[in-house]
């Protein structure tokens, strides 16, 4: 096993463009110089060793510069998530020790209220000065069991929980990664996540030891993305939803895009085939993994043609197991769904015997297929038959009006809990009528699962990576409960 920050003594002498950003271009001997700039601007600090480094960042090649310094001087970089509220962010410092917390120029007003909360002294982040000679010991100090980078989960359920990332797991990550999409030098690498998310910062992790190189997305819009053409971007990070603008517009087809990796949520059979059509030399890649591992499950490219083909069922899966990988399901029930439980040398937080604990309800079909259907905290409980809301959806999108739709389970004095769906109406001024949606869904499900409540919406809550914040349609659901009590 060996260091992610080793990896990247590729770059030591490299003349080769290792990071472009908005009017900036560096060779990787750049970056490196850069780095150890951005190491002595972390010793001006007093910053310890072991010591995170939480900071509010967009990704930009001074962020970058910042992390690569972080993870090899061992002072860990922590971006969150700068969307958040300033008490959620001020809640994720609580647990971490270090007096300061950095925020880029146009992130400083929320930082300065984070910092006011959580008592934490603010440095403004201008841009990095390069030392006039890299700094090898970036490269080569770290040990396995350093941190290299802490990232935080989504907080979809809850507060966003700390995920220390060692470096010889970072490094197995990478080699997982670079073995399904096939990424290596020559390639130039683009994610369209935030810098604090694992296809964030992960993602330029991977990039950046494979020799490939990384482009600043910016705000995500079909102009950006058509102003990445001159930089020959080979391989694309999206969510679905960019994907589908993208092909609206027109110009998913970048001249020298080979890959599309993409998560969060599946592609509809209706998606995969104008995909295809549209841009035929496009493979399209499914990762499902979060912060604490990813990959742990990957719908490969073949798996892609082969659902356009004849296999359309297989888009509701999320492939089978990544390289090294272990999947197995905990504790199933007689349906066969229970706890998606992971093995493998790319996991950041694991029990004991060595499984991640995913928090994932899914089932194994017989050639390891792994089909999801919520999160434990989801699960709806009517009169004791367990429901899972991913099992609904994925009915309810069959139906022609419906363009998106999330199921939650609502508190109900005699059932316990019962369905209610939030449905996005492709036509959002003359939505299906519930008598109808309610027919179709009683077609293919048993009557227990059939929603019993609906609200029509013109979109749903989303996080920045596009996951549907269930936790916000339940509360949401509780206000209108309580309002109408009290009316």
């Amino acid at each position: 096993m060996t260091t992610w920050s080793r990896t990247l003594t590729r770059w030591l002498r490299s003349e080769d463009t290792a990071i472009r950003g908005q009017g900036v271009k560096w060779s990787g001997a750049d970056l490196l110089r850069h780095a150890a700039g951005a190491s002595s601007w972390l010793d001006s600090m007093g910053i310890a060793r072991n010591d995170p480094v939480p900071a509010l960042l967009t990704m930009t090649p001074d962020a970058v510069a910042l992390m690569v310094a972080a993870a090899g001087s061992v002072r860990p970089l922590a971006p969150l998530a700068v969307r958040s509220r300033p008490r959620e962010l001020a809640a994720c410092l609580e647990d971490m020790p270090g007096h300061h917390l950095v925020a880029q120029y146009e992130h400083a007003e929320l930082a300065s209220k984070v910092a006011a909360i959580a008592g934490r002294q603010l440095v403004v982040l201008d841009s990095v000065p390069p030392s006039p000679d890299v700094d090898e010991d970036l490269v080569q100090g770290p040990r396995d069991a350093d941190v290299g980078l802490v990232l935080h989960t989504s907080g979809t359920t809850g507060l966003p929980k700390a995920v220390p990332m060692r470096q010889d797991r970072m490094f197995a990550r990478v080699v997982a990664n670079t073995e399904i999409l096939e990424v290596g030098p020559g390639d130039t690498y683009v994610t369209a996540s935030p810098f604090h998310h694992i296809a964030g910062a992960g993602a330029v992790t991977v990039g950046l030891s494979s020799g490939a190189s990384i482009v600043e997305m910016g705000k995500f819009n079909v102009e950006r993305w058509q102003s990445l053409e001159p930089f020959g971007v080979t391989i694309a990070m999206l969510v679905p939803t960019m994907i589908e603008i993208l092909l609206d517009a027109g110009v998913l087809g970048l001249p020298t895009l080979r890959v599309v990796q993409y998560g969060a949520a599946p592609v509809s059979p209706e998606l995969l085939r104008r995909t295809l059509n549209q841009v035929p030399g496009v493979s399209l890649v499914q990762f499902f993994g979060q912060t604490e591992g990813s990959p742990l499950a990957c719908l490969t490219a073949a798996d892609h043609l082969r659902a356009a083909a004849d296999r359309a069922d297989l888009l509701t899966s999320v492939g089978r197991a990544a390289p090294r990988t272990e999947l197995v399901i905990a504790k199933p029930d007689d349906t066969g769904v229970g706890e998606v439980l992971v093995r493998a040398p790319h996991v950041f937080r694991e029990d004991e015997d060595g499984w991640l604990h995913t928090g994932d309800m899914g089932r194994l079909d017989d050639v390891g297929y792994l089909y999801l259907v919520g999160r434990q905290g989801d699960t709806i409980n009517r009169a004791g038959e367990n429901i899972y809301p991913l099992e609904v959806e994925v009915v309810l999108l069959e139906h022609p009006a419906v363009a998106e739709v999330a199921v939650v389970g609502i508190a109900d004095p005699h059932w316990g809990e019962v369905v209610k769906a939030f449905v996005v109406p492709v036509n959002v001024q003359l939505p299906p009528d519930t008598d109808e949606l309610q027919r179709f869904a009683h077609r293919r499900l048993s009557g227990f699962k059939v929603p019993t409540q609906w609200e029509f919406r013109p979109n749903l809550p989303r996080n920045a990576t596009g996951k549907v914040l269930r936790k916000d349609l339940v509360a949401r659901s509780r206000e209108q409960r309580r309002a109408s009590t009290a009316s």
